[in-house]
């Protein structure tokens, strides 16, 4: 991964491939932002005028090269777009940290190939440091591991010096830390979404999960085919039983001697999700072995939470399944009988990831932790309520629902708190079971939300998060998000870890 270092050196001074400064859009044309004072003299203080030449505007994911002139060691000044100039009488005219995150990424990946990038970005605190580090490094991400020749040859930037801070700083120092901490488990997550399910099933996603343990001081528990069956996990067990590769339960648990608090966090873990017996149509299968993506945030959450020593329990659940059709597959009108003991009549098997968070959750509920939060590519109906780049919050607590949307917005994670409308319950009644995995298709994100309360304990803090929409990237890359998967909910996660571990929520 791109290396991340701070320097005391000027924009000027320091010898490197490109100097990244940023240009905002003023009301009278761009506007060079704080931090490129020095390489904006260098061009006789009219670098926003050749900005504006070469069609700049300062607009979000803009990012123009220009030749640097005689007075910088740099060759190459890349200015990248920071969105409007702040309004002077918001946060001091701070610039959103998100607006330097993303700016960073585009950065990032403009200069692949590069040995050495400065980012001469607007620093006003620690904060503003960790958002352009983690920019950086999550911009810089490339997939290339089923390449033989990659595609993208330069390769990533190989160092990003961030300017303007402080070295010897110990926030600046720790927001550093917490950045390559942070981006290389969300840079961990991708490469788990990314990776073929024809490499990536449920026994090879446990391994992957007790080598991290072992290194990072985790404890991690895996129960296999035969643990789930003398458990009575129904749920897990009935998604994966018409694969040739079993499910699994994994269990991390990471705890602090100080700890006060714990949390719970509950990941679907469909490596590769067909529909079953309800086959998805054509050109819906393609990109499915994103399915897996909420287990690989929650995997993600609990490593850097263990790597960032944070004063509170944390304990992961990844429900992992391949669901798949064959003779011994669940059909549609089966009954399972869950781990809590309820059963549900399973009217699509492609309503599966409901069904492994289920027994999840259940399992999670047992150890009363202060709050359960399950991250899921649970819904279409989610993606076609807020689209691609948004992800839904359910809770059973709407405190602690807006508190994650609160968080989520902190930490430049696009959310929104959805409802659990108590008259859509009725539509998951069953004549057979004490629940059906369906109710009203209208709504249906909803009542995939519905499902799963059912399933957590009695007076235990909940919510649900569904990334359908944000998980993987189909599309171009933007900001700092790349093409394919995407690190959707973690740093939601870890903030929340955070701010339990200092007593700063609820």
């Amino acid at each position: 991964m791109t290396a991340l270092t701070l320097s005391t050196a000027g924009a000027a001074t320091l010898r490197a491939d490109a100097v990244v400064v940023g240009v905002a859009q003023g009301a009278k044309g761009p506007v060079v932002a704080q931090g490129a004072e020095a390489v904006d003299k260098a061009f006789g203080g009219k670098l926003a005028a050749v900005l504006e030449t070469l069609g700049a505007t300062g607009g979000e994911g803009e990012a123009t090269k220009v030749p640097a002139p005689a007075g910088l060691k740099a060759p190459l000044v890349l200015a990248v777009g920071l969105g409007a100039v702040p309004d002077t009488t918001d946060a001091e005219g701070e610039y959103a940290e998100e607006a330097l995150r993303r700016a960073a990424g585009v950065a990032a990946r403009a200069l692949a190939g590069a040995k050495k990038a400065a980012f001469a970005l607007p620093v006003t605190t620690a904060e503003d440091v960790q958002a352009i580090g983690e920019g950086a490094l999550l911009g810089s991400y490339a997939f290339t591991a089923f390449q033989a020749v990659p595609k993208n040859a330069k390769g990533p930037l190989g160092e990003a010096t961030l300017l303007g801070a402080k070295p010897r700083d110990k926030a600046h120092k720790a927001a550093v830390e917490r950045a390559v901490t942070v981006a290389e488990e969300i840079n961990r997550a991708r490469d788990l979404v990314n990776t073929p399910p024809n490499e990536l099933n449920p026994a090879s996603f446990a391994a992957a999960a007790t080598a991290a343990g072992k290194q990072h001081g985790i404890k991690v528990q895996v129960l296999d085919e035969k643990a789930l069956a003398k458990g009575g996990y129904g749920g897990i067990l009935g998604v994966g039983v018409g694969s040739e590769a079993p499910p699994r339960l994994v269990k991390l648990s990471y705890t602090h001697s100080k700890a006060e608090k714990s949390l719970a966090f509950v990941g679907k873990g469909i490596t590769y999700d067909s529909g079953g017996i309800s086959l998805k149509p054509a050109g819906h299968n393609e990109t499915m072995k994103c399915d897996m993506a909420g287990a690989a945030a929650v995997f993600a959450a609990v490593v850097a939470a263990a790597r960032l020593g944070l004063q509170v329990n944390v304990t992961g659940w990844l429900a992992l399944a391949e669901n798949m059709p064959s003779g011994s597959a669940t059909r549609p009108g089966d009954v399972l009988r869950m781990y809590s003991g309820k059963t549900v009549e399973v009217l699509n098997t492609d309503a599966e990831g409901r069904l492994v968070l289920a027994d999840a959750l259940a399992k999670a509920s047992e150890e009363t932790p202060d709050a359960i939060v399950d991250v899921a590519t649970l819904t279409g109906a989610m993606v076609l309520a807020l689209g691609n780049r948004t992800f839904g919050i359910m809770s059973n607590d709407d405190a602690f629902r807006t508190e994650l949307h609160e968080i989520a917005d902190e930490v430049g994670e696009p959310s929104w708190p959805m409802p659990l409308p108590t008259d859509l319950r009725k539509g998951m009644d069953s004549p057979t079971a004490d629940i059906a995995n369906m109710g009203e298709r209208m709504g249906g994100g909803l009542v995939a939300g519905l499902f799963l309360k059912e399933f957590v304990g009695e007076g235990i803090t909940w919510a649900h998060l569904d990334i359908a929409g944000p998980a993987f990237n189909e599309a171009g890359p933007f900001g700092y998000t790349p093409k394919g998967g995407t690190g959707s909910a973690i740093r939601t996660l870890v903030r929340l870890a955070e701010l339990t571990a200092d007593g700063d929520l609820g």
